[in-house]
């Protein structure tokens, strides 16, 4: 192997690939390790990509883990066609099957960015449009990707209660990080994600994560519908078909299933 022609661009982009590859932040020491880099190299290294953020520092832990910078970078690549194409004719079956309009939102900083939607004949108006961002605890398309993401990725996108003020009113809503990780429980526990109101009164949505490689949440399927047209009892065989849809996504793009 020939030597790289820029040495420090090299080791950063190792750096953030390892990181990407990894389930969760990793110690600086395990990253000279596996990198076979000086610890003086790799620390000042972080520094500026942290600096950047691509990379965060959770100092309670001493580890280092993906930035919000590397997150929007890797929405940026899952908003373009690729993403799209491969996950629009699976939608659109999806939607033909249940009657309900459906739509496919990546993650985008905290928030959930919508990327398709597929309206069904007759359904209410959404404000899940095409380009609309909404935030991710809040809507049952970022609940389902939170749920997959280590716990300590979802503790560094919520350190404080400023990170959840949003847009939109939410009687008795997520405000802190002890609800949001009981409705995260509750979405592993389900085995899909729920919302209820918390967008439009009167509409809920069910979602399901999509996985790549690593099994990790780069975008995910949800389904809305009224309240009226569907009790608890319904919400699961809506759930076991919108799972369906995200585990052919996750195989379309080299990923791997979601836990049944």
């Amino acid at each position: 192997m020939s030597e790289p022609k820029a040495p420090a661009a090299d080791q950063t982009l190792r750096i953030l690939s390892l990181l990407a590859r990894s389930r969760g932040p990793v110690p600086a020491s395990i990253i000279a390790a596996q990198l076979e880099l000086p610890r003086s190299t790799v620390y000042q290294l972080l520094a500026t990509l942290q600096d950047h953020g691509f990379v965060m520092h959770l100092p309670e832990e001493k580890r280092y883990g993906l930035g919000i910078a590397a997150v929007e970078l890797s929405s940026a690549y899952e908003r373009q066609e690729p993403l799209a194409r491969l996950g629009r004719p699976l939608l659109a079956s999806l939607v033909d099957r249940l009657g309900q309009s459906g739509h496919l939102a990546v993650p985008n900083g905290s928030d959930v960015l919508y990327v398709i939607e597929e309206r069904a004949p007759g359904s209410p108006p959404l404000v899940t449009d095409v380009d609309v961002r909404l935030p991710m605890h809040v809507t049952a398309s970022g609940r389902a990707i939170l749920a997959a993401l280590p716990r300590a990725q979802v503790r560094a996108l919520y350190p404080n209660a400023q990170a959840f003020a949003h847009r939109l009113s939410e009687p008795n809503g997520v405000d802190r990080y002890s609800k949001l990780r009981t409705v995260l429980d509750d979405t592993v526990t389900r085995g899909f994600a729920l919302e209820r109101g918390s967008v439009t009164e009167g509409l809920s949505s069910v979602a399901a994560p999509v996985l790549d490689h690593r099994g990790w949440p780069v975008a995910s399927i949800a389904v809305t519908f009224r309240d009226a047209q569907f009790g608890g009892e319904d919400y699961a065989a809506l759930a076991h078909e919108v799972r369906q849809a995200a585990a052919a996504l996750s195989q379309r793009i080299h990923g791997r299933k979601p836990a049944a």
